[in-house]
C-alpha cells in the first residue's frame, strides 16, 4: 500500500515482525469501537455511553470517517456491513456502489477494443452511484435505536469546526496531491493556497458540514431524490461523466443472507455475494480444516505452503464465478461446501507449489486497495463489522461542485476488459463485467466469529485483494496459532491470489530458511510494503484461547492481570497510527 509506505516509520515495522512485541489489546466491558482514525472511535464510543446500541455506534462512525478520514471514509462511496444481534440474528447490508444506467461493458476501451489508461479510475465516468447514506441510514432504521440527528451531530460538528491533521493525514494528502490538485474544488478543500497543510493545521469542510446538516434533516432524500444527488449528477457530466438524477433515485439497499461455516468449533458470518470475501474465507478455512496449522508453526515453510495452495485455488474460483446476485447464479453452497474443498485439498501436492496456469481460465482481477473498516460491539452481544470505501484513496480525486464530497472511482472495480488486471492486479472474468445498474465485484470482508452462540470475534480491513488474506490470516493467527487480537492484527502478512503466480510478503514474515525452502518447492516470493489497516475486537479474552490466572484468578494478558471486569479487547493494526480501539468501561 503506497500511502503505509510514505508514512510507516522503522520502529511499527519492527513492532510488526514479532507479535510479542504488539502492544496490549485494548480492554473494556461495556462496549469498544475500533476504527482507523481515533477521532471517530470516541465518536462511537460517545454513542455507546449514551445508551446508543452497537449500529447506532456504527452510523456514527461511518459519517464520522467521511470527515476526518477522507482518503477512505465516505458518503460519495459505498460498503458492506456484517450484523450479528444480540437475540442471535444475522444479517448483511450491501450498500455498494451501482453502475449508471448509461454505463457499458466497452465503456473505458477505445474503437480498437484496448483500454483506455486511467479512464476508469480518474475521470468522472469512473464514478458509480454512491450508496454510503442509504446503507447507514437503512441500518439506522432496522436495527438501530437513536434519531438520526442525534448520530450525525458529532460529524457536522467536526466538519464545521474542524479537527487537527496529524502526520498520518498530512503524509496522504501530499502522497495524493497531484490527483486532488487537477480537481479545483478538491484543491481548495485539502491543498489551501496550493500547498500541503502542515501538521497540527485544523482541516475545515464548511461544504461538507452543510451537505451533512442537510442529510441530517431531510434523511437520504436529500441525496437520492433532492439536491445533493443531482449537484453529484451535474458535476459528473460536466467533467464528462454518464451520472444522472435518475441513477441516484433508482438506487436501492440489498439486506442478504450472510455467508456462514465452521472452522474449528466457531461459526463464521461473512460477506455474501457481490462480495467475493465471505466465499473466499470460507472455502480457504474448508480446506485448511484437513491441515493442523498449530503443530506447523506460524508461517513456516509447511504451512506457508499449504496456504498457498489453498488461496490459490480459492482465487481462481473467486475471480471466475461470482459476481453481483442480481446479475449472476453464484455457486455459494458449492464454494463453500466442505466436500468441494475436500477434492480441491486432495489436488494439492504435499511437497511442490502447483504451478497457477494450471489452474482455471488464464483470467486475473482488479480491485483498490484503499478502503477503510471498523468494527463496534455493545455491552447487551450486538457485533457490527463494517467495511466501506471509495476505491482508490480520495477516490476518484474529485469533489463535487459545493457538497464538500468526495466521489469514488469504483467503476474500476469491475472487468474493464477480461483478462486485464485493475489496479489492484486482479484479472477477473466476464461474470464481473460492466453493466447498468451493476454492483462490482468485491473482496471486501466484514465477518464475525461466534462460539457457543456468543460472538468471539469481529475482524476485518481495507486492502483490495489482499482483504481476504489479511482477514484470513487473521482469523488463523488467533485459531490456530493462539495469538491475542492486536497480535494476530500485527503479524506479518503474506498474499497470493493465483495470478500473478507470486508469493507477496511483508518485512519479516518469512526467516531465510523459510524462504529458501519455500523456493526449493518453486514458489516465486516478492518483497513488498505492508499492506492493509485490520481492525479487530474480541470477547471473554484477548486471546480465542483460555486466558492464564495469576495467583489470585485473575486473568493475564503478556502477563499482566487485566483490568477488573475486562470481557472484550480490541485492537487496531500497528501499521497505522491514526486509528485507535476505544472501549466503554
Amino acid at each position: 500500500m503506497r500511502f503505509l509506505a510514505a508514512v510507516l516509520c522503522a520502529t511499527a515495522l519492527t513492532a510488526s515482525a514479532a507479535h510479542a512485541a504488539s502492544p496490549e489489546p485494548v480492554a473494556g466491558s461495556g462496549g469498544m469501537v475500533v476504527s482507523a482514525q481515533h477521532l471517530a472511535s470516541e465518536v462511537g464510543a460517545e454513542v455507546l455511553r449514551k445508551g446508543g446500541n452497537a449500529v447506532d455506534a456504527a452510523v456514527a462512525v461511518g459519517y464520522a470517517l467521511a470527515v476526518v478520514y477522507p482518503q477512505a471514509g465516505n458518503i460519495g462511496g459505498g460498503g458492506f456491513m456484517t450484523l450479528r444481534l444480540a437475540d442471535g440474528r444475522t444479517t448483511f447490508l450491501d450498500f455498494r456502489e451501482k453502475a449508471p444506467m448509461a454505463a457499458t461493458a466497452t465503456m473505458f476501451q477505445d474503437k480498437a477494443g484496448k483500454l483506455v489508461p486511467g479512464a476508469s479510475t480518474d475521470s468522472w465516468r469512473a464514478v458509480a452511484v454512491p450508496g454510503t447514506v442509504l446503507g447507514l441510514e437503512t441500518a439506522r432504521i432496522r436495527y438501530g435505536s437513536l434519531p438520526r440527528a442525534t448520530l450525525m451531530a458529532p460529524a457536522i460538528k467536526l466538519a464545521r469546526e474542524g479537527f487537527v491533521l496529524g502526520q498520518g493525514d498530512v503524509g496522504v494528502i501530499a502522497l495524493e496531491s497531484p490527483g486532488l490538485s487537477r480537481d479545483p474544488a478538491a484543491r481548495a478543500i485539502f491543498l489551501p493556497g496550493g500547498k500541503v497543510p502542515a501538521k497540527g493545521q485544523r482541516l475545515v469542510q464548511a461544504d461538507l458540514a452543510a451537505t451533512l446538516t442537510t442529510i441530517s434533516a431531510q434523511g437520504p432524500d436529500a441525496f437520492y431524490k433532492g439536491p445533493i444527488g443531482a449537484a453529484i449528477a451535474g458535476a459528473a457530466r460536466a467533467g464528462g461523466g454518464v451520472l444522472t438524477p435518475a441513477d441516484f433515485a433508482r438506487y436501492r439497499v440489498r439486506e442478504l443472507k450472510p455467508v456462514e461455516c465452521d472452522y474449528r468449533g466457531y461459526h463464521v458470518i461473512s460477506a455474501p455475494p457481490p462480495s467475493s470475501g465471505g466465499v473466499a474465507i470460507c472455502e480457504a478455512l474448508n480446506i485448511l480444516q484437513g491441515y493442523d496449522l498449530a503443530a506447523m508453526g506460524f508461517h513456516s515453510a509447511a504451512e506457508v505452503h499449504v496456504l498457498t495452495e489453498a488461496l490459490r485455488r480459492v482465487f481462481v474460483d473467486r475471480n471466475n464465478k461470482l459476481g453481483d446476485p442480481d446479475f449472476v447464479a453464484n455457486p455459494v453452497a458449492q464454494l463453500t461446501d466442505p466436500a468441494y474443498a475436500a477434492t480441491l485439498r486432495a489436488g494439492i501436492d504435499p511437497e511442490r507449489a502447483t504451478p497457477s496456469a494450471t489452474l482455471g481460465p488464464p483470467q486475473p482481477a482488479q480491485e483498490g486497495h484503499n478502503t477503510t473498516h471498523f468494527d463496534v460491539l455493545d455491552a447487551k452481544g450486538n457485533a457490527v463489522s463494517v467495511t466501506y470505501t471509495l476505491n482508490d484513496w480520495f477516490g476518484a480525486h474529485r469533489v463535487a461542485g459545493r457538497t464538500g464530497i468526495l466521489v469514488n472511482n469504483e467503476m474500476d472495480d469491475f472487468t474493464s476488459l477480461v483478462g486485464a488486471p485493475n489496479m489492484f492486479g486482479l484479472i477477473q472474468g466476464a461474470n464481473n463485467a460492466i453493466a447498468p445498474g451493476k454492483t462490482p465485484l468485491s473482496s471486501m470482508s466484514p465477518t464475525i466469529l461466534t462460539k457457543n452462540n456468543k460472538p468471539a470475534l469481529i475482524i476485518g480491513s481495507p486492502g483490495g485483494s489482499r482483504i481476504i488474506t489479511i482477514t484470513l490470516e487473521a482469523i488463523l493467527n488467533m485459531v490456530d496459532h493462539g495469538m491475542d487480537v492486536q497480535a494476530a492484527i500485527d503479524a506479518p502478512r503474506l498474499h497470493h491470489q493465483w495470478l500473478p503466480d507470486v508469493i507477496y510478503a511483508e518485512p519479516y514474515a518469512l526467516s531465510a530458511d523459510t524462504r529458501r525452502l519455500l523456493e526449493q518447492r518453486g514458489y516465486k516470493i516478492i518483497d513488498d510494503d505492508p499492506w492493509g489497516i485490520a481492525e479487530g475486537i474480541v470477547t471473554g479474552a484477548p486471546t480465542l484461547k483460555p486466558s492464564p490466572r495469576d495467583a489470585q484468578g485473575r486473568a493475564l494478558s503478556l502477563g499482566l492481570p487485566l483490568p477488573p471486569g475486562a470481557d472484550m479487547f480490541g485492537g487496531h493494526d500497528v501499521r497505522d497510527g491514526a486509528g485507535a480501539a476505544v472501549a466503554v468501561r
